[in-house]
């Protein structure tokens, strides 16, 4: 095998063997003191490992490469995303973070020498070596763990924990590793076409980002092993099935393994805590863990408030939800405005489009309580269903009452909407 490059040596400071395991986390500027951490106890475990940050965001000048404990960072247009400001648009941080997912793991394997890849959220703490899970490559090419891998024994406990895998997907994609090989290829491919353009936050359409999709993966695709070792992926929504003991100083174990990584997930908004506490608070092991968290990253804290870069157009105006929503579901708008952060030529933009006739043209969008249903995940086209149309023409004809009522709800859309607006009710 070749020796593995970096295009861009600007970007990296490490030089990698052939066969490397390289291993990938996506987040924003925001998440940088928990990236940092991952690295950190993941190089104290494996320093043979190859670390990259897919940034979900604008490269920060201040941001040197070099005086990072990861090695590389990946620009998301290094990841060959078709119309990028346009799909970038579309996404949320959240949301974007995690569509990105696929698109970087199939940057890593198609690199020269790139054995395997292995994901890991930023939020993640690794505490032993992962020499038996780097093994589990020789039974399967993509290799997943669920949220829970035992039944729960409480109802309080089956309500918070699986059925609450039921709605986010079984397998917690804060994990997952791919070998470079053809099948787990393949399923990258589909992956990242599924969340080219689904990768919402909507769970009333059955969408959770990139996760829930991976539930077909057994399914589609071959060579999927599932890691049911309580080492692995640890996590509140599991430690109710999981024996943690030790400490951050001796050692931490589960069911008496060595403790591999820890997923500390939600804690920025206090979820973790909340339920660490709930189904750990007498458990010294699992809070010792917490509170070595909060105080490790907590160094960094400024960097939580650091503004997204693609959360405002470039006039300085903020991107709101309303603004997301309508330009995810308008292709028209999609094709006409490829840049949609572009405001600076106001007679010509997204902005200035959305100011004139957005409330006009999707009033839904602005009420009370607007979220992510299934009619803001399944774009309009753009095309009229002309036979439809005839249909009701034809009844149309032969009834003066229905005649009367088309005419004038025709008439009263294209005076508040214009010809667009009729338009867009025909389909």
């Amino acid at each position: 095998m070749s020796q593995w490059h970096i295009e861009d040596p600007a970007t990296t400071h490490n030089t990698e063997e052939p066969g490397m395991i390289h291993v990938c986390t996506c987040a924003a500027v925001n998440y940088l003191p928990k990236v940092r951490l991952l690295s950190k106890t993941l190089k104290r475990h494996h320093p043979e490992f190859s670390i990259h940050l897919a940034l979900a965001d604008r490269w920060p000048d201040w941001l040197d490469i070099k005086t990072e404990p990861f090695d590389n960072l990946i620009t998301l247009e290094q990841l060959g995303v078709p119309n990028l400001k346009s799909w970038l648009f579309r996404y949320s941080i959240i949301e974007l973070s995690t569509a990105m997912k696929p698109f970087a793991l199939r940057y890593l394997l198609s690199t020269p020498g790139c054995e395997a890849v292995l994901y890991l959220d930023p939020d993640i703490a690794v505490f032993s070596r992962l020499d038996d899970l780097i093994a589990s490559f020789k039974e399967g090419s993509i290799l997943l763990t669920p949220h829970q891998t035992k039944p729960e024994q409480t109802m309080e406990a089956i309500i918070d924990n699986e059925i609450c895998s039921l709605k986010y997907g079984i397998f917690n994609l804060g994990f997952i590793g791919v070998k470079n090989d053809a099948n787990a290829r393949n399923f990258l491919d589909w992956w990242c076409e599924r969340v080219d353009k689904f990768c919402y936050e909507a769970l009333e359409d059955g969408l959770w980002v990139d996760q829930k999709w991976v539930n077909f993966a057994a399914v589609f695709f071959e060579g999927v092993k599932i890691l049911k070792s309580s080492r692995f992926n640890v996590a509140p929504w599991n430690i109710t099935t999981r024996r943690v003991t030790g400490s951050i100083t001796d050692g931490l174990m589960v069911d008496g393994e060595p403790l591999g990584f820890y997923h500390f997930t939600g804690f920025d908004s206090g979820a973790h805590k909340v339920m660490a506490a709930k189904y750990g608070s007498d458990n010294p092991a699992v809070m010792s863990m917490v509170k070595w968290y909060e105080e490790s990253i907590g160094e960094d804290k400024s960097l939580q408030n650091t503004r997204w870069g693609y959360d405002y157009f470039d006039n300085g105006k903020p991107i709101t939800k309303a603004h997301r929503l309508i330009y995810r579901i308008r292709k028209d708008l999609q094709e006409a405005y490829p840049d949609p952060f572009r405001a600076a030529n106001l007679s010509d933009s997204y902005y200035t489009w959305f100011e004139l006739r957005a409330r006009v043209e999707h009033p839904e969008v602005f009420k009370a309580r607007v979220s992510n249903a299934v009619s803001f995940t399944r774009p309009i086209t753009g095309k009229v269903d002309w036979s439809r149309v005839r249909y009701y023409l034809k009844l149309a004809a032969t009834n003066n009452k229905l005649r009367g009522e088309l005419l004038r709800k025709s008439w009263s859309i294209f005076r508040r909407e214009g010809f667009r607006g009729l338009k867009r009710r025909l389909r």
